[in-house]
């Protein structure tokens, strides 16, 4: 019983680390295109 309830509170903390990786993904994108756009700005 004790591992049951252990898996339904640990699922939601999970779910939301692979989130947070996802949109650390997409802003780490983001912040490339911006650095490649300023780059070939300046050249």
């Amino acid at each position: 019983m004790k591992a049951i309830i252990l898996a339904l509170v640990a699922l939601p903390l999970l779910t939301a680390c692979n989130t947070i990786e996802g949109l650390g993904k997409d802003v780490e994108s983001a912040g490339k295109v911006v650095k490649d756009t300023a780059a070939d700005a300046k050249d």
